[in-house]
Formats: C-alpha cells, sequence, structure tokens
C-alpha cells in the first residue's frame, strides 16, 4: 500500500546533476589567466549527510558513486555505515565530531573521520593502535565558524602531537565557510585568508604540501580562488541553488513531493477551517483537503502562505496545517474532485508559473531551502526512477 504523499527521486537527474558541477569546475580553471600554470579541476566530495539532504541516502550516493564522484560525506560514522551497508564503495569522509562516538565504524567500514580536537586525534590514534593500522584522515580547521576545528591562530601548539602520531596520516586539510551565502559580509574573505595561512603552517609542520579543500555550494559558486584540490557540493547536486545566488550550470530538481485531493466541501461566508480557524471565509468558497501535514515534513508556517498546484493553478494553502492534513482554497480552480493529483515541490506544466521549488517555499515561510528538503518525513515513501 503506498500512501498519497509521495516523494520522487530523480536518481538520473542527481547524475547529471554531478556531471554539470564537474564541467563547471572545469569550464572554469580553463578559463583562468592564460599567464597561470593550468591546473587540474578539483575532484568532487559529493555531500550525503542527512538522508542526503532528505532525499534517501543510500540510492542517491549509489548514484553520485555511479556518476564519478570522488568522495562521498556524511555527518557520522553511524550515516558512514549505512551507505558502506547499501554497497557505496568509493572513500566516505565523516564530518562530525568524534568525542562520543563509537570509533570501531571507522575501521569496519573504511570510513575516514574529521580530525578537529586534540582528544580526537588521540581517540583515533588509539583505536588505530588496537586494530594495528593506519587510518588515514582530514584536519579541520576553525577560520571564524567557531563550532569544530583547530583554531586557526593556534596551529603550532596544538598540531604537532596529532602530526607526530604514528597511527595517524594527514591525508587533507579542510574549513567551512560562515557566510559564503551572504555576498556583502566581509567574513568570507577574511576566513579564506585565515585559511591560507592555516595551510602554510600546517605545511610547515609537516614539510611537504597537503591537499585542501573549502567551498561548499555557495563557496564554490562564488569565488574559483577557494576550489582548491576538492570541493563539497551539497544542494547543488539536489538542483537547489542556495540563496541568494544564481548560476549558469544547467541543474536539475530532484525532488517532487505530491499528494491527492481527498475530499472537497465548500465554506459559506463567515465559516472557518481547521484548528483555531485561522481563516475564515468573507465569501462563499470551495475547499480541498490533502492528506499531508507537519509529520510529513510541511513547515506549519505554509498556512496562508504557501501555495500548491491542482490541475495546473495555483491553490493557496488556508487554514491551519495540521499533523495529517491540509486544506486548499480551490474556488478558481474549475472541476476538483478526490484524487485529483497536488503537487507541493516540482512541476504540473510546462509554465514557469506551474513549478515550485524549495527556494520558493523558503522564501514563503522565512526559512532557508535545505531545511524544506532536510524535514521530509520518514512516513512519506521515496520512489526513485
Amino acid at each position: 500500500m503506498i500512501r498519497c504523499t509521495v516523494a520522487r527521486v530523480d536518481l538520473e537527474a542527481v547524475e547529471r546533476n554531478l556531471r554539470a558541477i564537474r564541467e563547471f569546475l572545469r569550464a572554469g580553471v580553463d578559463a583562468g589567466p592564460s599567464t597561470s600554470p593550468k591546473r587540474q579541476p578539483p575532484k568532487i566530495i559529493a555531500v550525503v549527510k542527512a538522508n542526503a539532504y532528505g532525499h534517501g541516502s543510500e540510492r542517491v550516493a549509489l548514484a553520485l558513486e555511479h556518476a564519478g564522484a570522488d568522495l562521498l560525506a556524511c555527518a557520522d560514522i553511524e550515516e558512514g555505515i549505512v551507505l558502506r551497508r547499501a554497497g557505496v564503495r568509493v572513500p566516505i569522509l565523516v564530518f562530525g565530531a568524534l568525542s562520543v562516538s563509537d570509533l570501531e565504524g571507522l575501521f569496519e567500514y573504511s570510513l575516514i573521520p574529521t580530525i578537529s580536537t586534540p582528544s580526537a586525534a588521540r581517540a583515533v590514534e588509539a583505536a588505530a593502535l588496537r586494530h594495528g593500522t593506519t587510518v588515514g584522515y582530514h584536519v579541520k580547521i576553525d577560520t571564524g565558524m567557531n563550532r569544530l576545528g583547530f583554531r586557526h591562530d593556534n596551529l603550532h601548539r596544538t598540531l604537532p602531537e596529532v602530526l607526530a602520531s604514528p597511527h595517524l596520516r594527514l591525508d587533507a586539510v579542510y574549513t567551512h565557510f560562515a557566510t559564503a551565502d551572504e555576498p556583502d559580509c566581509g567574513l568570507f574573505g577574511e576566513q579564506g585568508q585565515r585559511f591560507e595561512q592555516a595551510c602554510r603552517t600546517v605545511e610547515t609542520l609537516r614539510g611537504v604540501p597537503v591537499p585542501r579543500h573549502a567551498c561548499n555550494s555557495a563557496a564554490l559558486l562564488r569565488d574559483s580562488r577557494v576550489w582548491y584540490d576538492f570541493v563539497r557540493p551539497g544542494l547543488l547536486l539536489y538542483g537547489i541553488v542556495p540563496p541568494p545566488l544564481a548560476v549558469t550550470i544547467p541543474l536539475e530538481p530532484v525532488m517532487s513531493l505530491t499528494s491527492r485531493v481527498v475530499g472537497v466541501k465548500g465554506l459559506r461566508s463567515g465559516e472557518g477551517v481547521g484548528y483555531g480557524w485561522r481563516y475564515e471565509a468573507s465569501t462563499p468558497r470551495t475547499i480541498a483537503v490533502v492528506p499531508a501535514g507537519y509529520a510529513d515534513g510541511l513547515d506549519t508556517r505554509l498556512s496562508g502562505r504557501g501555495v500548491v498546484l491542482i490541475r495546473g493553478r495555483r491553490a493557496p494553502i488556508v487554514g491551519a496545517v495540521s499533523m495529517d492534513m491540509i486544506t486548499v482554497d480551490v474556488t478558481d480552480v474549475p472541476d476538483v474532485t478526490p484524487g485529483d493529483e497536488v503537487v507541493l515541490l516540482g512541476r504540473q506544466g510546462d509554465e514557469s508559473w506551474q513549478r515550485i521549488d524549495a527556494r520558493e517555499v523558503a522564501a514563503a515561510i522565512g526559512t532557508i531551502p535545505w531545511e524544506i528538503v532536510c524535514r521530509l518525513g520518514s512516513r512519506v515513501e521515496r520512489q526513485y526512477t
């Protein structure tokens, strides 16, 4: 049995998006100054954390591997284990902190840890010693985000112990931009300068150059000077551009979210609908009932702000978004009947206004598109094409 509300994930679109990003990187490198030494395009670390941004990590990861992703990245060891059990073979980088993690998964499932504190380095070193092996790792530098990472201005004191660990091998150094999607904020440039200096410090301590990466999707679009050896696209892989940025990359939205009308009824003037009567009809209206609610990932703020597509027309969400249902004003949509398709994300026609994407939904309720796709509920079946 399949519920009315279904997410459809186009795996071929995922692959095409990865290839389009790769071509964008290649063209960007080729367009560099003719006087500069030619460099190779950066490799791609495809980010599939948070269940591949709500799209389903196992199937998406395998598609990205098939399309040639150089590495995948996830939030924690547990997410990495899910990918390995699904059959993923490419290297997998774990972004998250290791201080409270069971480290055995790093060894059993061949995952690459991020080391962001001296205590994490000691824990991984001790675990590697027990296993009689050497672990390759990426070290994270905090250049201004002030979450995880070795402080950029304290590396001479904190890194020598890590670099001297006999069972640890430094494979790359990276940072994360706090304001890459805010063009008017100067912190982006400051973080870039701090990272450059931090990399020089690491190379001095280690004695040889170290591969580097810093770019999330927004930074990838914003400044080719910080592409370095790897880039880490996340949102772009799923066909969503980080606002307020724009792109010329031919990306395709990967996910659509649809449901069905299960009831149609009339409201008389002065009547309301849903919990709290947050909507009251000033004139007679026709309301369609759709079995999708906040338990499926719809934000409660969509009431009075969001729209859906029915019969190729836009229809506003009215009344409260409840756990399992929304109500939609279809007064201006002719002949709506139970069974009609309802598009919450995706297309229902060829015109631009017959499309609803995550950026539009996020803007309507004052949030970010990452949240729109990541919060999609577990009871919503993902169907893969």
